[in-house]
């Protein structure tokens, strides 16, 4: 295998070359980039991209693994991006892999598309395109490099390649367990989701929160609000904005656009139950509870395989019992002692396979957790009046 030095993050905005690192404090240097990501004949001439790009690889020693990863946003996002930057520098302080590289913000397709190949060409170990709009890009580019194994997700598609491997998130798990709990401390208001594409994990979480709430209570208000982005932070506040001004006393979100929600939310006292990353360091008094990926479960496996030769044509998938997704309380938050018992058995039955979200099947099927009558406490009382 072999190796790169530092962990490298690249940016370059509003066309001037500014290098941006999103994570200083990992880097003992910083190299010059390899492979430009074009947006144009012209930038690609002057080396000037306005979203991102592939940074150069140092040279190798043949014995050292590394990855590079092309993410649709920014590095700290604190939602699907993050997940998988901070999953990478788990794996790099466990000494799975020795380092890896990003290209962040690539939200456009073709741009992205460049950045993967580059990364092949520069003969990085792994090179995992995070997001399920790279397909067609990853399905015309891998072929090309038989001897690099790639990834991308959330998807289950491995194109037939045996160099290309699939990941998913069991979403739908964590949404279940914190849409009983926002049931539960909603009071006399309803909830409101709000996701980004009605696809992949993102359906998935949205779909798990509502069972979940519906489970504990069949009659309260549960409102959907698909804003066909995954990264428009005003279209998010404005479906936060709007779920509240119905009566909405809790809300959830997935997708880098939640900010935006989280945000209004705050402004609001209303609560906010997060997913990807843990979100509540953006709003500590009403962040309950996020599910938190941890990619690295499903990416040690992959990387393990790799070493050994396989370079994939497999799918993998994070969920609670597999420790890839872990519901992660806010310390900050007083949860109500019913409520977190409710979570944690929901928590304990899904894991155990005694329960099951029916999310895309039958309905749920289980035992009803202890302890999940709607919450009477003072701060389900003060989030219902604001």
């Amino acid at each position: 295998m072999s190796v790169a030095s530092n962990h490298v993050y690249i940016t370059l905005i509003n066309t001037e070359e500014k290098h941006t690192m999103t994570k200083p404090h990992q880097f003992s240097r910083r190299r010059t980039i390899g492979a430009i990501v074009a947006v144009g004949a012209a930038l690609a001439a002057t080396g000037v991209v306005s979203s991102g790009a592939s940074a150069a690889r140092p040279e190798s020693n043949g014995d050292e693994f590394t990855v590079a990863a092309v993410l649709p946003s920014a590095a700290n996002d604190l939602a699907f991006s993050q997940s998988m930057v901070d999953s990478l520098d788990r794996l790099t302080e466990a000494g799975v892999i020795d380092d890896y590289a990003i290209s962040e913000n690539m939200f456009v397709v073709e741009d992205a598309a460049t950045a993967i190949r580059a990364y092949a060409d520069e003969g990085y170990d792994l090179v995992i395109a995070h997001g399920s709009q790279y397909g067609g890009s990853l399905q015309e580019i891998a072929p090309d490099f038989p001897e690099t194994a790639f990834a991308w997700g959330t998807a289950a598609d491995t194109f037939g390649l045996e160099n290309v491997s699939g990941y998913t998130a069991s979403a739908d798990q964590g949404g279940y367990v914190m849409g009983a709990m926002g049931a539960m401390l909603a009071g006399d208001g309803s909830i409101g989701i709000i996701g980004p594409i009605e696809v992949g994990d993102g359906k998935l979480y949205v779909d798990g929160f509502e069972a979940g709430a519906l489970s504990v209570r069949a009659d309260i208000g549960v409102g959907i609000n698909y804003i066909e982005s995954f990264s428009d932070t005003a279209l998010a506040a404005e479906a936060a904005t709007s779920f509240i001004a119905g009566g909405a006393t809790v809300l959830s979100g997935t997708a880098q656009m939640t900010v935006g929600a989280i945000g209004v939310a705050n402004e609001s006292g209303v609560l906010w139950f997060g997913t990807n990353s843990n979100q509540a360091e953006l709003a500590p008094d009403i962040v309950v509870a996020s599910q938190v990926y941890h990619w690295e479960v499903v990416l040690e496996e992959l990387v393990n395989g790799i070493v050994d030769g396989d370079l994939g044509g497999d799918t993998y998938d994070i969920n609670l019992a597999n420790g890839g997704e872990v519901i992660e309380f806010n310390d900050e938050y007083e949860l109500p002692e019913d409520v977190l018992a409710a979570g944690d058995e929901l928590i304990a039955q899904l894991s155990s396979g005694d329960l099951v979200t029916g999310v895309g099947a039958d309905p749920a099927e289980g035992t009803e957790p202890t302890g999940t009558e709607p919450a009477a406490t003072t701060a389900a009382a003060d989030t219902t009046e604001a």
